[in-house]
């Protein structure tokens, strides 16, 4: 969702107009059934129709990687350059890797929680690190009866890890291509480089050090460095 990228924003409002999206069934956007990749880059196309929006310069991690990345291979006139953070041109099992981080959420989702604290508590059963939960917990939110519930569609989410799971499908994109790598995460595989390739011919991979699956979160500082030998 766009609050997990709301610092990167601000640094980059600097030198480009900014947008960040909440993808549907996250963060304040709409909840729906239907969700796969084809439908979550057709929203972004209806988003950039509404903002008159022409071409932009596009970046996502992880399922949002995957988003960008189908936006890329089926609607390349909209990409002006991409963006994709540790995550690969294929299947995952997903069900695997987020079966915890699911549990977790779909019993914060089941309580009446009156404070982070109790929320944070409630999760730590479910995922130890203490940086991946706090990234989690920007999830919750106050209701008007000051109790904190989900922003994100948890009860959709958790039929459709096969849709999150998918490959993206499309047509090689041919623009200039960043993909980015946490050096202490599995996503990317060297197995990966040619697949890489294959669909984004001039795509280059570089590793962001000290940092695992949630790279801009957990090194921000090499990540933005890398953003600028990309952009700048």
């Amino acid at each position: 969702m766009s609050d997990n990228w709301r610092t990167h924003a601000k640094y980059w409002s600097t030198h480009f107009e900014v947008h960040t999206i909440d993808q549907r069934n996250h963060g304040k956007s709409f909840h729906s059934e239907s969700f796969d990749y084809e439908i979550l880059a057709q929203d972004i196309v209806a988003y950039m129709g509404s903002h008159k929006l022409d071409k932009a310069i596009v970046l996502g991690h992880s399922m949002g990687g995957k988003t960008a990345m189908t936006l890329a291979l089926q609607h390349p006139e909209r990409v002006h350059k991409l963006i994709v953070a540790d995550i690969a041109p294929k299947a995952y099992d997903v069900s695997d890797k987020f079966s915890n981080i699911i549990d977790g959420l779909l019993d914060l989702d089941a309580h009446t929680l009156t404070s982070r604290m109790l929320a944070d508590d409630a999760l730590a059963a479910y995922v130890p690190e203490v940086g991946v939960r706090h990234f989690l917990l920007k999830n919750l939110a106050w209701t008007e009866d000051r109790t904190l519930k989900l922003r994100c569609n948890i009860q959709v989410l958790q039929h459709k890890l096969a849709e999150i799971g998918a490959a993206p499908k499309g047509v090689a994109f041919e623009g200039k291509t960043l993909f980015l790598g946490g050096a202490m995460s599995d996503y990317i595989l060297e197995q990966d480089v040619s697949s890489i390739q294959s669909y984004f011919p001039n795509a280059t991979l570089n590793w962001i050090p000290d940092a695992g699956h949630w790279l801009h979160a957990e090194n921000p500082k090499a990540f933005t460095l890398a953003l600028h030998d990309f952009l700048i």
